[in-house]
């Protein structure tokens, strides 16, 4: 079959590979009709390639059709829809219990001291091949895929496999009191998606702050108070003189680590993927530092006593963080990857045909499969808001 394939950094192809199996009487295969391209997924295409195997098959945001599933597989059949979650839970252990699906037992990489598993993820999270690819074996297939209904294209169901989960755990996680104000920092997929759901649940104000043109005229267009980066010389300022001089009840930051504003980190993790493999994973793993700008600037911009929630990925393990200011603003921080499995029940009655969430055409590009190295360079050059595969 045909997949999407790391070679090295910013080095993506189309490549056969076998194709996948029912390994475990918990697997399923499932045939790829869409699958999303995230802006985790370009941390794999640069920060991260450390972590990475050339050859390893990329993507977590499939949906498709049940082709076979194992014998213990009862929820779901051969012919079904179903959106996967991008991360691999049981859905019966005690983190899963907890709706801390990310946390799973079952699945948990505790060799590498991580949790649970995620497709087309990096040797940290399993090396799971991934859902960028004609076919995907999905384990713990009794508890994980979503069944979908066959009406409807399939963006109207593929962001639960991530992007909605995650906005929507951000929002969760911000803990904006009613008549509250919230900024989001990045409005790339996720970002915006949070935006959404935000003014969806009926927030005062929504702030909203990037510095690419397209995409604060996107967030703008659907009624967010946008900022750009670019346009203010302290944009904290900014946010604080337009809610009362506080800052805003709370602050979601979508970047993660790859925000601008270090140059001296960004050389860091360059020359870290410029050692050879097995070092460049030591150096990465262990004395890695992010670009934490978005952070920082969350944390300045943010009220006292309000909340910090972070989507945004970060991987560094001696990120210098600034303790003296959140503990004397009284911050509270809440992350982690999205417990998808957790917020699918409040999520799945809003796909509708009134669609208040603007999923049908949230996607700004549908490409085939085959042309996957060009949607990683045009995501990668902010070209794209967000890319959807079709193999």
């Amino acid at each position: 079959m045909k997949a999407a394939v790391w070679h090295g950094k910013r080095d993506v192809r189309v490549d056969e590979v076998p194709e996948p199996t029912i390994r475990e009487p918990t697997d399923a295969l499932v045939r790829i009709t869409s699958t999303g391209l995230c802006g985790s997924d370009l941390h794999l295409y640069e920060v991260l390639a450390p972590f990475m195997t050339p050859g390893d098959v990329l993507g977590h945001e499939p949906m498709g059709i049940v082709e076979e599933v194992g014998d213990e597989v009862t929820s779901i059949h051969p012919g079904d829809r179903v959106v996967v979650p991008f991360q691999i839970a049981c859905g019966t252990c005690f983190m899963c219990r907890q709706g801390l699906q990310t946390q799973c037992e079952t699945t948990q990489v505790k060799d590498q001291g991580m949790g649970a598993a995620l497709f087309g993820y990096t040797k940290l999270y399993g090396q799971v091949p991934g859902a960028q690819a004609e076919y995907l074996r999905v384990p713990q297939a009794q508890y994980g895929p979503i069944p979908v209904p066959h009406e409807g294209a399939d963006d109207r169901y593929l962001y639960l496999s991530d992007v909605l989960p995650t906005a929507w755990q951000a929002v969760t996680y911000a803990a904006v009191p009613e008549g509250g104000t919230l900024a989001v920092l990045g409005l790339g997929p996720i970002g915006d998606m949070a935006c959404r759901i935000a003014l969806h649940q009926g927030m005062a104000e929504v702030f909203g702050i990037d510095l690419v043109p397209e995409r604060l005229a996107r967030a703008r267009s659907r009624g967010v108070t946008t900022l750009d980066l670019t346009a203010h010389e302290d944009v904290a300022e900014a946010v604080r003189e337009r809610t009362g001089g506080r800052g805003p009840d709370a602050v979601i930051d979508a970047v993660g680590m790859e925000a601008h504003g270090s140059r001296g980190t960004k050389l860091a993790q360059d020359l870290a993927g410029l050692l050879p493999g097995r070092l460049a994973e030591k150096v990465a793993g262990r004395a890695s530092v992010d670009r934490l700008a978005a952070l920082t600037l969350a944390i300045d911009m943010v009220r006292r006593g309000g909340t910090v929630s972070l989507s945004g990925v970060y991987g560094g393990m001696t990120d210098p963080m600034p303790m003296l200011s959140l503990f004397d603003k009284q911050i509270q921080l809440r992350m982690g990857q999205a417990n998808v499995r957790r917020w699918v029940p409040d999520i799945l009655p809003l796909l509708t045909d009134d669609d208040p969430l603007g999923v049908d055409d949230f996607a700004s590009h549908h490409v085939p499969l085959a042309e996957a190295p060009e949607a990683y360079r045009m995501f990668q050059r902010k070209e794209a808001e967000k890319v959807v595969l079709r193999p």
